[in-house]
């Protein structure tokens, strides 16, 4: 199987991990020699409720059931896409009210930045230094890293970049500009938060020119943060909301959401303003209604901030620099990058799934499920304290 993996299937580093994997169930994974890894990654934040979760398994089930893939996005009327589309419209502001259902959370950002383009009619897109939205063409272009772009130049023009949380660049926001998009906590950069009012800065220039505030919600949403989206701790609501990831359960899928007034401007001049075949998939969407239901009918939201601190309190160490992030987002910092890889590939040979941040070589990512038990934290940062014992002198 190794073979073949590395034979058949395109990589995507010089080095994956290549475990081979047998089953997984809750917050474990299991390889095929029948080792048990307790998960603290998720899948980058993607399973929310753990592995074959029994309400997603049962919904997904079900839905197979009564039908797969029967026609392109948006023309016959699925239920399990109307009822998720209307359960998010309930949980958020009220002039979120529609969505768009998208099979990952990078093609939901482009239907976003299409969207603002659309809707004020300028080209001009802001995004953040060190920002990440996802590797396909527009989303790479309003990525803030440019060691990761250059190979694939040119991308998409008139986009400018400003400094994240840097209230001193927001009159760079003009007349001009169809839209700022930002993550609401940004990810690859290490997991950093806004501060000083920031993002309510951001929406207050933003409507003052005219310009549209999309926020990417696809790492903090669907109840990470202790709050269903992340933008509900910072006194800010966005135009367009951007979610994927968590959303799914373990199922691939991606959303932009707008007012009514905004996503009807896609139904025409052109139509079909914006298309895919297998968005809004039953199967994937009755996966996503029963995660959002799952977390919003239960305590794991509240229960989230509680879990960040039981890490904060077993994550204090000598050779960890802080802890990133809000609930169950968080990122620890070591003193340097050799430290930091040393210590994930030590901690999964240990049965402890960590894994790196894109842009932030000395953090570990800590994103387990929002299911995980208290006995499995504590648990899993025994684990890193230990392995961090080891190195020190």
């Amino acid at each position: 199987m190794k073979d073949d993996f590395f034979k058949y299937q395109a990589q995507t580093t010089p080095h994956p991990l290549a475990m081979t994997i047998s089953h997984a169930k809750g917050a474990y994974i299991y390889d095929t020699n029948q080792k048990a890894y307790l998960d603290f990654v998720a899948g980058i934040s993607a399973c929310s409720l753990g592995h074959k979760h029994p309400k997603v398994v049962n919904a997904i089930k079900n839905q197979v059931d009564q039908y797969l893939h029967v026609m392109v996005y948006g023309e016959y009327i699925q239920e399990p896409a109307v009822e998720l589309s209307k359960l998010l419209a309930a949980h958020l502001p009220e002039h979120l009210q529609k969505t768009y259902l998208t099979n990952s959370g990078t093609e939901a950002i482009e239907g976003a930045l299409k969207l603002a383009r659309r809707a004020t009619g300028r080209s001009e897109i802001i995004a953040a230094n060190h920002a990440y939205h996802g590797n396909t063409m527009g989303s790479l272009s309003v990525m803030g890293f440019e060691e990761r772009k250059r190979a694939f130049r040119p991308l998409v023009p008139d986009v400018r970049f400003i400094n994240f949380n840097a209230s001193e660049n927001l009159s760079q926001i003009t007349t001009k500009t169809a839209a700022v998009i930002l993550e609401t906590i940004q990810g690859a950069a290490g997991f950093i938060e806004p501060s000083n009012n920031y993002l309510a800065k951001v929406k207050a220039r933003c409507n003052a020119v005219g310009a549209l505030l999309i926020l990417d919600e696809i790492q903090s949403g669907c109840g990470r943060t202790g709050k269903l989206f992340g933008f509900e701790h910072f006194n800010c609501s966005p135009d367009i909301l951007v979610t994927g990831k968590g959303l799914g359960g373990g199922m691939p899928i991606g959303a932009f959401t707008s007012s009514a007034k905004y996503m009807d401007l896609l139904q025409e001049n052109p139509k079909l303003g914006h298309i895919t075949t297998f968005g809004g998939h039953p199967v994937i969407a009755a996966a996503a209604l029963a995660t959002i239901k799952e977390i919003t009918d239960s305590n794991l939201i509240t229960e989230t901030l509680e879990k960040e601190q039981l890490i904060r309190k077993h994550l204090q160490h000598p050779l960890i620099c802080e802890i990133r992030g809000r609930g169950l987002m968080l990122a620890a910092i070591t003193n340097s990058p050799d430290l930091t890889n040393k210590v994930i590939l030590r901690c999964q040979d240990e049965g402890l799934i960590l894994f790196w941040l894109l842009f932030e070589p000395k953090a570990i990512r800590i994103t387990p499920p929002l299911t995980i038990s208290n006995d499995e934290i504590i648990a899993g940062c025994k684990i890193i304290t230990q392995v961090l014992d080891s190195f020190l002198a």
